[in-house]
């Protein structure tokens, strides 16, 4: 059984501490005087200082030092908190990053630049409280507090990279404190592991700090370790001065020793403290218990091992419909229930919140208010939508194109918005709602819109359409997609290659999406992007055209209507039903994939929809619905847009997988060239 690798431990928690400090950080730009969003900031960058530390990234560790000693002076109320701090420390974040992920690199002077304006943010107004300070720490003086701390470690923390001398260190700089080394529990020498840990440790801390400094020093290691901290009684001067001797001596010198009995180790109010001292450790611990880290190639494999399963489930219901045995009928029918279930408890545990992506955004928005100097503010709504991870991934690029583009393109400058009669404060919403078997997720801002006549004049220019064509407003707003498209007066780091929009396009019909996207000339855009909940199983509807099987998504399915050979006779020339007094029009996918065969006596009409369009798709039989396993087309089929993958049936063969925003398109362009030869 394959042991989890420390140093990839470390990276994965530090990512986690990354991001809490970089929210923490954005969330300080709108509340620089919060204390409570000042303390989180300087937890995370103490812990991660500590932990890089004990796992020997040393470089990454004296790095954070320098910012946790800049937000510490601002804790105390040295310096205050300003826009300029919080920039630097979050462009200090990016050089932990690479710490993290290349600790032997070659960094250049990055640091030393990083920390020179790390410096000059907080030297701005290191001096303001000078005045203060004397009578102030005079004061702060005389409240010290005296803790009493055991803790013991697990036995494995040394293997893992736990350093427990760095844990007594940073005791140690809290204030004066005395250690004791419990050793009662190292076995006989022919008994004793060098690799484990053996030795409890029992501290006597006198320190101006509160409780959460010290759970501060425990905090990477807290939830597998045995912590008790008690207050007890200030000491006197004769009890402090033998702890300063302690202090003062190498740690591998330090005596060990039996607890004794001492006045000054007294607890006060000793039960709560108990009590109190356990609450935590229970949380913790069921905080721990409630969630379990598996790497994501795990989940995928098993997602791979379920559709293999639904496959031979199918075939096992084929047989069974085929036989007249009762037993295996039976059976068929209980594994088919239990397949059903393991698929959809498959489906929840491979769904994230769509939080996780547009938390990504925050940061890039700040970034680009300050490059632009435009005043912009990121709204989220939505966020406990779920999707795919796969899908969240693959995402990811593409909205940044967009967000990117409506800052640069939509959104004004502070001065045009305030002379349109406009909040000096740009808005860019980001959203995300399901619907049916799809996620949308829209990108919209409030700036000036698109400027058709632009885009019209570029597209003639560079030969994507003629001039005059005839195009609807839909038609011309898609063009923005096309490769090299842009209607920017100046190349920025923002935008103005016309690389970017074409990607978004590509990626989101290899996800088997599609974009709309809507503007009003003064009052801003939207683009939403339609996505598949899922790349992996869905529930599809099988149908029969001709020899071939096909499979409709079922959550595009709206209804099914039976079509004569002779309403098939009266249609031909016009493809349009009468649907509740609204016409509908259909394709007859005999004659789209060229089947060479006879229609049926009586068909049927699947009338599916994407949205607000509805097209009917005329086959031959409805087989009934089909739990389909997705499996991507050969490169070989990547231009036939018509599927958008195929599926393996329970007898072996392959049914293709009908692309329903494809067959919509088509239906449409039928529909508007039968209104111009009307």
């Amino acid at each position: 059984m394959s042991s989890l690798d420390p140093v990839a431990v470390f990276r994965t928690e530090a990512a986690e501490c990354l991001e809490t400090i970089e929210a923490g950080l954005l969330d300080l730009t709108h509340q620089l005087d919060d204390k409570d969003l000042v303390d989180a900031v300087f937890r995370g960058l103490h812990t991660l200082k500590g932990s890089g530390s004990m796992f020997g990234f040393d470089a990454l560790a004296a790095f954070t030092h320098h910012c946790e000693t800049a937000f510490d002076r601002v804790r105390k109320g040295e310096v205050p908190a300003t826009a300029e701090l919080v920039a630097a420390v979050l462009a200090a974040q990016d050089h932990m990053r690479a710490l993290v992920d290349q600790p032997d690199a070659d960094h250049g002077d990055t640091g030393h630049k990083l920390l020179a304006q790390l410096q000059a943010a907080v030297g701005e107004n290191a001096q303001a409280p000078a005045v203060a300070a004397p009578a102030a720490a005079a004061a702060s003086a005389k409240k010290t507090t005296t803790w009493r701390i055991r803790f013991s470690l697990p036995s494995n923390a040394m293997a893992n990279g736990t350093n427990p001398l760095g844990l007594l260190d940073e005791l140690r700089d809290l204030g004066e404190c005395s250690i004791r080394a419990n050793t009662a529990a190292i076995p006989p020498l022919d008994e004793l592991v060098p690799t484990e840990l053996y030795v409890s440790w029992d501290v006597l801390l006198t320190s101006e700090q509160d409780r959460s400094a010290i759970d501060d020093v425990f905090i990477f290691v807290m939830d597998d370790m045995e912590l008790d901290v008690q207050q007890i009684a200030a000491p006197s001067a004769q009890a402090v001065e033998p702890a300063a001797a302690v202090v003062a001596a190498p740690a591998a010198a330090l005596p060990v020793a039996p607890p004794v009995s001492n006045p000054a180790f007294k607890p006060v109010e000793a039960v709560p403290a108990k009590k109190e001292a356990a609450a935590v450790a229970d949380h913790r611990q069921a905080k721990a218990t409630e969630n379990v880290r598996v790497p994501a190639e795990r989940l995928d494999e098993l997602m791979d091992r379920v559709g293999e399963l639904v496959i031979a489930q199918s075939r096992l219901s084929q047989l069974a419909s085929a036989s007249t045995d009762i037993a295996l009928r039976s059976v068929s029918e209980e594994i088919e229930r239990l397949s059903g279930e393991l698929r959809d408890t498959m489906m929840v545990l491979r769904m994230v919140p769509v939080a996780t992506l547009f938390s990504r955004f925050r940061r890039l928005v700040h970034d680009l208010a300050r490059e632009t100097g435009k005043v912009i503010e990121l709204v989220t709504e939505g966020e406990s939508t779920e999707v795919d991870k796969t899908v969240i991934e693959r995402l990811a690029d593409p909205l940044v194109h967009l967000v990117r583009n409506s800052i640069d393109h939509g959104l004004e400058t502070p001065e045009d918005r305030l002379a349109a009669g406009k909040l000096e404060a740009g808005t860019v919403t980001l959203s995300a709602r399901q619907a049916g078997g799809e996620v949308i997720i829209s990108i919209k801002d409030d700036g000036r819109g698109i400027n058709r006549e632009r885009v019209r004049a570029k597209a003639e220019s560079s030969g994507l359409i003629s001039p005059g064509q005839p195009l609807s407003d839909s038609e011309l707003l898609q063009l923005i997609f096309a490769p090299g498209f842009s209607t920017a007066a100046a190349i920025t780091n923002l935008s103005g290659r016309g690389v970017g929009m074409d990607v978004v396009k590509k990626t989101v019909e290899a996800l088997r999406g599609s974009i709309d996207i809507e503007s009003l000339p003064g009052q801003g855009s939207e683009v939403s992007l339609r996505i598949p909940l899922t790349l992996a199983i869905i529930d599809g509807l099988l149908v029969r055209v001709g020899s071939g099987r096909y499979v409709i998504p079922l959550s595009a399915v709206e209804e099914c209507l039976e079509l004569s050979l002779e309403e098939d006779l009266r249609s031909r020339g016009r493809s349009f039903i009468s649907l509740r007094d609204s016409l509908v029009p259909f394709l007859r996918l005999r004659d789209l994939f060229r089947t060479g065969t006879k229609p049926d006596v009586h068909q049927k009409v699947v009338v599916i929809s994407t949205g607000t369009e509805r097209v009917g798709l005329v086959v031959d039989q409805i087989i009934g619905d089909h739990q389909t396993v997705i499996k991507s087309m050969s490169k070989l089929h990547n231009d036939v847009a018509t599927f958008s993958g195929a599926t393996i049936l329970g007898d072996g063969s392959v049914a293709l997988i009908l692309d329903v925003g494809h067959l919509v398109a088509a239906g449409q362009q039928q529909e508007a060239q039968m209104r111009v030869a009307g």
